[in-house]
């Protein structure tokens, strides 16, 4: 995405392009395939899905042709997580490279573990409270999931909380603690839907289990950021390694 005269301008492909995206379906299979994919052009040649669409295929409300309409249809798939993981910016993770992420980005650390070491801030913890533990919720996937407007009200960051709610949300989700869910509407007190879809978020460890999350846990972080950038280098030979790097946003949490 390219910002012009102060309009926005799509990257995209032409619809005869081999690498072209027709489908959620077929963003789907290409996702599962590389392991992860950012929704927007990054400088990373070939690494989003708008380089993949045709530019006149954006918010046309579509459910077939509009990526910004498969966001909502592929974070509720239940083999992909949608939120923001790349340099603070949307995209998408498999459910069999997650963990892979989860152990690089968190070094290790549940969000209580975090806490306790004093490498999480009380704005992040009062988020999290909302939630509960990693462990408490995973094993029996009973865990909640919040409208980030709801979210925001129970983590007291309302009128005359704390600042910062979109900030640190994003953190979170950078740090692999959360995930966007499910989109939905508003309900009035008539029970119908009204108004945008508004992001719901939830821990992973409610969509996958604890022992998933943290099944690469016994490996030496850095062991996990090798894989992923062989895994990059392998699916997108032709991106920029500075560009690829600064995407996936390679840093540790507690640091």
């Amino acid at each position: 995405m390219e910002v012009i005269n102060g309009e926005f301008f799509m990257k995209g492909c032409g619809r005869e392009d081999p690498c072209c995206l027709h489908s959620a379906a077929e963003a789907k299979e290409l996702i599962l395939e590389a392991g992860f994919l950012p929704l927007f052009e990054n400088g990373a040649a070939g690494f989003s899905v708008e380089e993949r669409v045709p530019a006149a295929n954006w918010w046309t409300g579509d459910h077939e042709g509009d990526p910004w309409e498969w966001r909502m249809i592929l974070a509720r798939d239940p083999e992909i997580v949608y939120g923001k993981f790349f340099d603070k910016k949307a995209g998408f993770i498999s459910r069999e490279w997650f963990p892979e992420f989860a152990n690089y980005r968190r070094n290790g650390y549940d969000f209580d573990a975090l806490w306790e070491d004093e490498l999480a801030s009380r704005r992040m913890k009062r988020i999290m409270d909302v939630f509960g533990t990693e462990e408490s919720v995973s094993e029996a996937h009973t865990g909640q999931a919040f409208l980030s407007f709801e979210l925001k009200e129970l983590a007291g960051f309302g009128k005359g909380g704390e600042k910062n709610f979109e900030g640190v949300l994003t953190d979170l989700q950078m740090h692999t603690y959360l995930v966007m869910c499910d989109f939905r509407q508003k309900v009035n007190r008539k029970g119908q839907p009204y108004g945008w879809h508004i992001a719901a978020l939830e821990m992973p460890e409610t969509k996958w289990g604890y022992a998933h999350v943290t099944s690469c846990y016994h490996k030496d972080p850095e062991e996990s950021l090798d894989g992923i950038r062989e895994q990059a280098a392998r699916f997108f030979p032709e991106a920029d390694r500075e560009y690829l790097r600064k995407a996936l946003a390679l840093r540790r949490s507690g640091r």
